[in-house]
Parts: structure tokens; C-alpha cells; sequence
């Protein structure tokens, strides 16, 4: 049995939620949902959906990717464990597969331009008044903005997240719990909580997996000089990402030292330490 990190559809959070949870609950918003199937080897994402969908049944399956026969007699989802459900401006949904890292700052865009549409910050937030929102946006609880920041949308602020003194956070998901230090530039990039990025770093077009922290002045380039799409490491081929920007891929639990530079395309693999001034080529 695989555990909740093996699985994208709980790994993975969208606005807050798992992304299991958020599909479910965009496709039961458009259509009478009665049965879920779930692959047999992910049971925590059966657990998940049962405990937000207590009304839906949750049917595992093994061997086949196909709907059981037992499960035609009901309306039935079979969503796969890596897609993201977005919805358009039409109001129509679509479904899109995570095969690569930067498929999930496109489904990150996606998210954030559908579905945030309007400023929402919760009471139990605190917004230096010295400090600027600009577009829409969603800020939750125990979030603290320091002074002279600038937030520009859309972007999702999680639970208990800071943002440290002057700075600037544009088109980012950062998950719950992270902090961003003083005078950091965070710009269309997934953080997916509990992060910690120290003072004076530039983050652009990147991912960083949970409980990862970058010490102070640390980097992600994100734009080749020869302004070709930047390549991206897959076992032994450089696929090209269709993307002139995109940044770093950093694992879970990684410790990046003061003064990284990462070229772009990057990966840094979970449970990764990377030692002061160092270039990630």
C-alpha cells in the first residue's frame, strides 16, 4: 500500500485541499456523483474521499483501469490519481493530466485564474497596513503580512503563513504553515507547505515539495540566455517543457544552503542538502 506522498491526489493541495478532494468536489458541483473508484493500491486516497464525501461510495478495483462491471448500475467517477479538474469560463470542466513537474504550475495558473476571482481575507488574518494587495486573491487564517510587502493576484495564501518585511509575492500557491523572509521576490511558484525561505531569495516558475527550506540569498533561475524552452532531466532524456521560464523542481524535506544558485530545470531530489554557494547545473 502506497502512503498519502506516493500519491499526487493527496500530496498534492489545491487552494488547501488535497487534489483528490478538489476534483471531487468540482465534478459533484456539475453532475450527481452516487460511486468513486479508486486503484486498490491507494487506499489513503479512499479514506480521504470518505471522510469529505460521507454520501459518496468508494469502490477499489485492481489489475484493470477499466470500470468494473459491478459499478454501471450507478453514476460513476473514475478520475485519474493525476489529473486536476479545472473549470472554464464557459462553466464547462476539464480535466488535465500531471505527467511532468511543470504540469503543475500550469494546472497552479489554471486554478488560480478559475477560481479566484475576488479578494478574500480571512478575519483572523493580519495585513500590515503599510503593505499592498493587488488583485484578487485568498488569504486564510493566521496568515501574517509584515510591512511593505506587496501581494499581487491571483494567488492562495495558506493557513498560518508569513510573508516577511518588503516582500513580493505575484501568481503563487503557498501552502499552509511556510514563511517567506524579508525582502524575497516569490513569483509563479507552487510551495506546498510547511516551507521555509530565508531573507533576499528569488524564487521564479518553481516547485518546492513540503518541509523544505532555503537559506538566505538563494536563487532559481528560470530563463535560458539563448532564450530557448528550457529542458528538463528524465532518467537519461532532457525533455523539452514547451516553457521559456521555468525554474526548479526541489524534493520534500530539502535543505538548501545560503548563496544557491539553481539553473533552470533543475531538480533537487527529496531529503536533498545542498551546501552554501553552491551552482545546481
Amino acid at each position: 500500500m502506497l502512503d498519502e506522498n506516493d500519491c499526487p491526489a493527496c500530496s498534492v493541495k489545491i487552494i488547501g485541499k488535497p487534489l483528490i478532494v478538489h476534483n471531487v468536489s468540482r465534478i459533484s458541483a456539475h453532475e450527481q456523483i452516487e460511486k468513486i473508484l479508486v486503484p486498490s493500491e491507494f487506499s489513503a486516497v479512499s479514506d480521504m474521499i470518505q471522510r469529505n464525501f460521507p454520501s459518496l461510495s468508494v469502490n477499489e478495483y485492481s489489475g484493470s483501469t477499466s470500470i468494473p462491471n459491478e459499478g454501471l448500475e450507478a453514476k460513476v467517477m473514475q478520475l485519474g490519481l493525476s489529473s486536476i479538474v479545472t473549470e472554464a469560463e464557459t462553466g464547462k470542466l476539464a480535466i488535465s493530466d500531471i505527467v511532468y513537474p511543470w504540469d503543475i504550475l500550469a494546472a497552479m495558473d489554471k486554478i488560480l485564474q478559475s477560481e479566484v476571482k475576488e479578494r478574500l481575507v480571512s478575519e483572523n488574518a493580519s495585513i500590515s497596513e503599510t503593505s499592498v494587495i493587488k488583485g484578487p486573491c485568498v488569504i486564510e487564517d493566521g496568515v501574517f503580512v509584515d510591512d511593505f510587502c506587496k501581494i499581487k493576484g491571483p494567488v492562495y495564501l495558506g493557513k498560518n503563513s508569513r510573508v516577511g518585511t518588503g516582500s513580493l509575492v505575484r501568481n503563487c500557491m503557498v501552502g499552509p504553515e511556510t514563511t517567506i523572509g524579508f525582502n524575497c521576490e516569490v513569483a509563479r511558484t507552487y510551495l506546498a507547505g510547511r516551507n521555509r525561505i530565508a531573507h533576499h531569495n528569488v524564487i521564479l516558475d518553481s516547485i518546492i515539495g513540503q518541509n523544505s527550506w532555503l537559506g538566505g540569498y538563494v536563487g532559481t533561475t528560470n530563463v535560458l540566455l539563448n532564450n530557448k524552452n528550457v529542458r528538463y532531466k528524465i532518467g537519461d532524456q532532457l525533455v523539452d517543457t514547451g516553457m521559456q521560464q521555468f525554474g526548479a523542481v526541489i524534493g520534500r524535506d530539502s535543505a538548501i544552503g545560503a548563496g544557491v544558485i539553481i539553473l533552470p530545470g533543475r531538480c533537487v531530489p527529496p531529503q536533498s542538502i545542498v551546501q552554501a554557494g553552491k551552482i545546481v547545473e
